[in-house]
């Protein structure tokens, strides 16, 4: 059974560093048994990355629709797991106001992070918490998980452009603000008409992110995880989407030599 210590071990071990920017998207059960569960598996990380940035996604685009169309930060569960429910309710982890794909951070910086999320039009927009992980040279760890819920990879996608990724009519939501107040606001959500989850497609480029060196394979726990660096990640998709723009979807695999032969 792994302790807290065990854990924060295993965090050190990968090369991460407590003052860094990290997203952590996870499967519990993968971990293994731990003592104290869920609870210690938080506390190692708030612990361990009390001086940096520790973030996990408290996404809702599961239950949110045009009938269901009210969030509220506060109450509001998420749809991705027992880590990032139990996160956001935790003292000093802020969540952010995205209708959709909001985030929970905790760290020095981390309400500068999070402010404005209300006011972005795409799940993974340039300017919101998503996009801006390789300006933060963040690391986005892959807890039991593959790169199948990288919703960072998403972020990559807008920022190329990648056709067929967003839906051509708007939705609107109300965002309950911390002052109580309702906010209107739109989103142009995921969307694709041939292709229910597109994300399921990006572990074609499992290999790819490895012999780049964008990401790494590691353990925490008992969970098999990918460690990436949203420099390399961004840089690795760019290159292999500029020889076909949607190839993860268009093809069964994508070529090694695509992310070989570019400059590094």
């Amino acid at each position: 059974m792994y302790t807290k210590e065990d854990l924060i071990l295993h965090l050190q071990e990968m090369g991460l560093n407590p003052t860094d920017a990290v997203m952590v998207h996870s499967s519990m059960k993968s971990i293994g048994a731990v003592e104290g569960g869920a609870d210690t598996v938080l506390d190692a990380l708030m612990e361990y990355f009390a001086p940096g940035l520790l973030m996990l996604p408290t996404h809702t685009w599961d239950q949110m629709n045009p009938e269901y169309n009210v969030f509220d930060p506060k109450t509001e569960p998420a749809c991705v797991g027992i880590l990032p429910n139990l996160f956001m309710k935790r003292p000093g982890v802020l969540r952010s106001l995205h209708p959709t794909h909001s985030i929970a951070a905790y760290g020095p910086n981390a309400a500068e992070y999070i402010a404005g999320e209300e006011n972005t039009l795409t799940p993974c927009a340039k300017e919101g918490c998503w996009g801006r992980l390789r300006e933060i040279g963040a690391k986005v760890l892959l807890v039991g998980v593959t790169h199948a819920r990288n919703t960072y990879i998403h972020a990559v996608e807008e920022f190329l452009d990648v056709p067929e990724r967003l839906a051509q009519e708007p939705a609107y939501f109300t965002v309950i603000m911390p002052d109580g107040s309702h906010k209107q606001v739109v989103q142009y959500r995921h969307y694709n008409a041939e292709v229910p989850v597109v994300s399921e497609h990006f572990v074609k480029l499992h290999q790819g992110y490895l012999e780049t060196g964008a990401a790494v394979e590691a353990r925490f726990g008992d969970a098999k995880c990918i460690l990436c660096d949203c420099v390399g990640i961004y840089r690795t998709t760019e290159r292999v989407l500029a020889h076909q723009i949607n190839c993860f979807l268009e093809r069964d695999e994508i070529p090694a030599a695509w992310w070989r032969d570019a400059p590094t």
